[in-house]
């Protein structure tokens, strides 16, 4: 084997150990983070470690986009995002989800959780009903498909007008 052959070589199998201790190292990382953030059972959640871990996941997804973990880190990282109250970031995620991985398990929820964060974090009520009419329209036998048609029936309503709503179902319920 000539010198140039075999130099070639050894910088392929450098490149391809960095690379493979590289996405362990970030793998170890979410599964760190994850492991702090959610063994807070009663305890605050820290907000910053929260945020790293949306980096992480999002990190990992840039770096492996054709690995199957990828498509999942994204969809935690879209939920984390939604659930620290950061609704553009999470949009942006679950856009990203519906986009590259069309196949994926997830796209259901990605729609419907995109309606929703436009519904109660955005008060976009327009742009959620038309994202909760595409959810009933793509996936009508959905297990949030009930879900979907309850948030467009009461879409934009107060919780005010909700109670009442339910308080006057309650009293018609116990008539009969």
């Amino acid at each position: 084997m000539n010198r140039l052959a075999y130099s070639g070589l050894l910088m392929v199998l450098v490149l391809l150990v960095s690379s493979c201790s590289q996405k362990n190292k970030l793998e170890k990382q979410i599964k760190d983070l994850e492991a702090e953030i959610f063994s807070a059972t009663g305890q605050t959640i820290n907000a910053d470690m929260t945020v790293q871990l949306v980096d992480a996941y999002v990190k990992y997804a840039d770096a492996y986009p054709g690995e199957k973990k990828s498509a999942e880190f994204l969809f935690n990282a879209g939920n984390v995002a939604m659930n620290l109250l950061d609704p553009r970031k999470a949009i942006s995620i679950f856009d990203r989800i519906l986009q590259n991985y069309p196949d994926n398990e997830r796209i259901p929820h990605c729609l419907f959780l995109k309606a929703f964060i436009y519904e109660n974090q955005l008060n976009q009520l327009g742009q959620a009903e038309m994202l909760y009419k595409e959810f009933l329209e793509k996936y009508p036998g959905h297990e949030f498909a009930d879900d979907a048609e309850l948030s467009l029936k009461n879409l934009g309503k107060s919780p005010e007008e909700l109670l009442e709503q339910f308080q006057k179902m309650a009293g018609a319920d116990s008539i009969q």
